[in-house]
């Protein structure tokens, strides 16, 4: 019997949290309609809003070339890439592969239906020079793929900076954002991106 309302407990505690980060994440929303939102990070967190598949923002955002994109992996990890443009993106693939696909390809055997930009405080996708060509140039070649040290979040910084050297080497997520926030003298804001335009 305790089992039972254990798990009861654990529930309703889930369902508070998750409506208060939903509470907060909606007040921020506000704040970026109004113009009150955080243009640079806040107490060294340079992602003030993260990607998020259970608590939708108030905007889409349509994808400009060279835009940061992101989608989820079984709902567990981030996985990014640069937009091409033209329902086409650049990947680093498990396999070591930096390819072009589609939307649908970026999607498919991954968790969620959702892509997210990198973007400022006023929803505007935040686009590094030259990040373009070089993800272009990328394409077809071959890197040594490792999941911690080598990954999609190390091939987006190099695309970005121009750099492989180790010491500027992106290894997770948050690393990036960190790394995006000083680049762009930015807060980052990852937004959800507009798919149905790219339908249209």
């Amino acid at each position: 019997m305790p089992l039972p309302l254990l798990w009861m407990g654990s529930a309703v505690i889930g369902a508070v949290l998750l409506a208060d980060e939903r509470e907060k994440r909606q007040q921020r929303e506000r704040e970026r309609l109004l113009g009150k939102a955080p243009k640079y990070p806040v107490a060294k967190r340079a992602m003030v809003a993260a990607p998020s598949q259970w608590q939708k923002g108030l905007k889409q955002v349509a994808p400009i070339p060279g835009s940061i994109v992101c989608c989820y992996v079984f709902g567990v990890i981030e996985h990014t890439g640069i937009w091409l443009g033209d329902d086409c993106l650049v990947e680093l693939h498990g396999s070591g592969l930096v390819r072009a696909v589609s939307v649908k390809r970026f999607l498919a055997g991954r968790t969620g239906s959702q892509i997210y930009l990198a973007c400022n405080h006023q929803h505007q996708p935040l686009i590094a020079e030259s990040v373009l060509p070089r993800a272009e140039q990328a394409i077809y070649q071959y890197r040594e793929y490792d999941l911690f040290d080598n990954n999609c979040h190390r091939f987006v910084w190099s695309c970005i900076s121009n750099s492989e050297r180790g010491e500027e080497a992106v290894k997770g997520f948050n690393e990036l954002n960190q790394k995006l926030a000083e680049h762009f003298n930015q807060a980052i804001y990852w937004d959800e991106m507009s798919i149905s335009k790219l339908n249209e």
